[in-house]
């Protein structure tokens, strides 16, 4: 064997690159601008080996160079978007500081909204519904009352009775001679309540018989009360005792007390009926004023004189 020269040694190292020694490797990471692009930065840090300067080549430098603005530049596009990921891994005192502003005043809002909308005192919803009821019952009334005026009671008058009629002289309470009158007789008439939902009572002023505008008879009737939708036959006693004539009885006097002409007398009363649709709250009137005109015969005495056709009724 012999020594190899300078020059072999050369040679040799050169025609094989394999057997060089390795070479220290060296990696930049580049500082970041916002905490959130921790993760890139650390990819950044594997993924970018740089040989020392020492041992690279110099195109390395060049290559390095262009990489290292690249990588840069990618890293700044990427710490502007920020993800919901970036925004977990954020520092805890930064990411509650981005949302707890919104949150504020969001929350400040809501509580100005309850300031200006509280809510009323109990008393006030009592008095509303009050009012509300009264207003209510007030409309349902209204409206029984519109339905109920037209179911007017009807009344028929039917006949007329004189029992007895006598005419005899004598004289007042001041003792004014004249001549007095004295009679005894029965109306009769129907009443019919026509309203389908509600009662009647009735009640009436005195049944007045007059002749030549002097009451020389009157009768009370007595009040009752008819149900819905029903009738019956009214009776009531008209008579007379003892009622002054004056000069009004020339032609009524007889030797045997009883009128020989026919005597125009007349009947007037007023009928009054109150209806109870809803208890006493409730309580249309139903007046009617009855006028019957009528011819008395002294052949019609004891016998019933019918009035349907010769009465007024207002």
């Amino acid at each position: 064997m012999h020594a190899k020269t300078d020059s072999e040694v050369t040679s040799l190292a050169a025609s094989s690159p394999a057997r060089s020694p390795r070479r220290p490797v060296y990696y930049v990471q580049s500082p970041s601008r916002d905490s959130h692009d921790g993760e890139k930065t650390a990819t950044s840090f594997h993924s970018t080996p740089v040989l020392s300067p020492m041992g690279s080549p110099p195109h390395s430098h060049a290559s390095l160079g262009h990489h290292s603005r690249e990588s840069s530049s990618s890293r700044f596009s990427g710490s502007r978007k920020i993800t919901p990921n970036d925004a977990s891994r954020a520092p805890h005192g930064k990411s509650q500081k981005s949302w707890k502003q919104p949150d504020m005043i969001e929350e400040e809002g809501l509580l100005s909204e309850e300031d200006h909308h509280k809510p009323l005192p109990r008393r006030c919803y009592v008095l509303a519904f009050v009012l509300g009821f009264i207003l209510l019952f007030s409309f349902f009334s209204l409206i029984l009352w519109g339905a109920s005026k037209p179911m007017k009671p009807k009344i028929t008058m039917k006949s007329i009775k004189f029992d007895h009629l006598a005419v005899q002289a004598g004289s007042d309470a001041t003792g004014v001679a004249t001549d007095m009158i004295s009679l005894s007789s029965t109306v009769k008439f129907t009443y019919r309540n026509t309203g389908t939902f509600f009662g009647v009572h009735v009640s009436s002023t005195p049944l007045d018989l007059l002749y030549s505008e002097i009451v020389i008879g009157s009768g009370e009737m007595k009040e009752f009360h008819q149900s819905r939708n029903s009738q019956r036959t009214v009776s009531v006693a008209v008579t007379g005792d003892r009622i002054a004539l004056y000069g009004s009885g020339e032609g009524l006097s007889s030797s045997t007390g009883a009128p020989t002409i026919p005597v125009q007398l007349k009947l007037s009363f007023e009928l009054r009926s109150r209806a109870y649709v809803l208890g006493k709250l409730v309580k249309p009137k139903f007046n009617k004023k009855i006028d019957c005109s009528l011819t008395l015969n002294p052949k019609h005495i004891n016998a019933t004189i019918p009035l349907t056709n010769s009465c007024t009724y207002d």
